[in-house]
């Protein structure tokens, strides 16, 4: 399995990766950055797309996002699927998921998550340690819950928003797509598209 990126998140997804046992022949892909050709004198990273392609070729086509910005993770899911990879999701044994939730492609989930029934995840999701998703809540893609974010009953989230570390959003409220909740805030009233929120309530610093 190829995993896209080869940094800090990756790391973090390479810990579910060991735990979990699921998955052989695990290789890492960063154009970008300079790394040794492994990690932990073990894993090799792919430099270009040549690579990828023949690594697809001659092990499998699953590959997963281990870069932590939903927008970078949205744009690497459409190249890699155009080199016909198949995005899977990565869930940590140690979350805790109900039986009766929907989770979209790509989702990447750590240990000490929880998702409650009736919730509905898009594509995509990054969800950190100890973030908290409760019933029927709408998430949507490419959203990124950090370590102890928790998400109330109903609310609703939209594209490529993310929430901060130890925020909280109150039951039904509605945040827009492309907003930041600042770490640490308490979300009582709905924010639109495009903002920054901060604060406990929070209030909206910035509006682009």
């Amino acid at each position: 399995m190829l995993v896209v990126g080869a940094g800090g998140f990756a790391k973090e997804l390479l810990q579910v990766l060991e735990f979990n046992n699921e998955y052989k022949n695990i290789v890492f892909f960063d154009n970008v950055n300079e790394h040794n050709l492994v990690i932990g004198n073990k894993y090799t990273v792919l430099k270009n797309d040549e690579q990828c392609e023949e690594h697809f070729r001659n092990s499998d086509y699953s590959f997963s996002l281990g870069i932590g910005n939903g927008v970078i993770r949205h744009k690497l899911s459409s190249k890699f699927t155009l080199m016909n990879g198949v995005l899977i999701s990565i869930i940590s044994k140690k979350a805790e998921i109900g039986n009766h939730v929907e989770i979209g492609e790509g989702a990447t989930i750590l240990a000490g998550a929880i998702i409650s029934n009736s919730a509905k995840i898009g594509r995509g999701l990054l969800m950190y340690y100890n973030a908290i998703i409760t019933h029927d809540c709408e998430i949507g893609d490419f959203v990124e819950l950090s370590p102890g974010a928790t998400i109330l009953g109903r609310v609703k989230i939209g594209n490529f928003t993310q929430v901060g570390a130890n925020a909280t959003v109150l039951p039904d409220i509605v945040i827009g797509n492309n907003t930041i909740i600042a770490a640490g805030a308490v979300v009582t009233k709905n924010v639109p598209d495009n903002c920054v929120a901060i604060g406990i309530p929070a209030k909206i610093i910035k509006k682009e």
